[in-house]
């Protein structure tokens, strides 16, 4: 959403009129002295400011919004916010608040639909069921893998079963698994051939790092339930992960993640 948010409000790839800021050391001096400033041959300057704690802690920047330059729109991506805060209350009121949770099975298929309509394709309930199955519920991830099967079908109509097993949405994680091993072991060969095989099937690099943070998240989370919570627990727990994949997981906890992590991020880097 913010990133779509950016492209709506500059017109696409506009990075001289936006401004980020992030985290808790977020200056709202600084914050201020932007919003001032006129945008560069634009209608806007765009400043996001992401989990900066404005919203649970005492400043000034509500008393100055209300006079700050129609040409700056002040984009907040907060996890955490206090409803009583001052600065809330004005953006809630003279501004957009609006709490961005996930979408549930039903939504998503509901989205899923919609975007394959919009591309003049269709999926059987039982199709869009299986591909939804096969993959988490996060938006970017759905959204790039309806890309690569719209493009795949070409002018047909119907995308089916056997389209969405041939684009291997298991396979695109299979072989992630297989990276991160190659990495870990110290072969670079075989981890640099597997991301070219990821690109041929259509895996964009910002997908599969997508897909690498999120296997890390998984360890990191199994990590923290301990070894002595069964298999089939951690499985519910942590999410849409077969009990089996547990147990690779599970082995997996004991690397270091910084000595795989870093190296991966060097040979997707080398290749582009």
């Amino acid at each position: 959403y913010r990133d779509s948010l950016k492209a709506a409000v500059l017109n696409g790839g506009d990075d001289m009129n936006c401004t980020r800021f992030q985290g808790k050391e977020t200056d709202v001096v600084q914050i201020k002295d932007l919003a001032d400033t006129l945008p560069f041959f634009s209608d806007y300057r765009l400043i996001i400011v992401e989990n900066s704690g404005l919203f649970k802690s005492a400043n000034d920047l509500a008393d100055y919004l209300p006079n700050m330059p129609d040409s700056t729109i002040l984009l907040f991506v907060e996890s955490e916010i206090d409803k009583r805060n001052r600065l809330y209350k004005y953006v809630n009121k003279c501004g957009y608040a609006v709490e961005m949770k996930p979408m549930n099975d039903r939504e998503i298929k509901l989205w899923t639909v919609g975007i394959l309509k919009q591309a003049g394709k269709q999926m059987r309930e039982n199709t869009a069921e299986y591909f939804l199955g096969l993959i988490d519920n996060d938006m970017y991830h759905v959204k790039n893998e309806l890309d690569k099967l719209i493009g795949f079908v070409g002018d047909r109509e119907e995308i089916t079963k056997e389209d969405v097993d041939e684009i291997a949405c298991v396979q695109v994680n299979g072989q992630i698994f297989q990276m991160m091993d190659a990495v870990a072991s110290g072969d670079q060969k075989r981890a640099m051939k597997l991301y070219r095989d990821l690109l041929e099937l259509r895996e964009s690099a910002m997908s599969i790092l997508y897909l690498l943070s999120r296997h890390f998240n998984i360890l990191l989370q199994i990590n923290d339930l301990g070894s002595g919570v069964p298999k089939g627990e951690i499985a519910r727990k942590v999410g849409k992960i077969e009990p089996t994949i547990v147990i690779i997981t599970s082995i997996l906890v004991g690397i270091v993640l910084i000595t795989v992590m870093l190296p991966l991020i060097h040979i997707m880097s080398s290749i582009g």
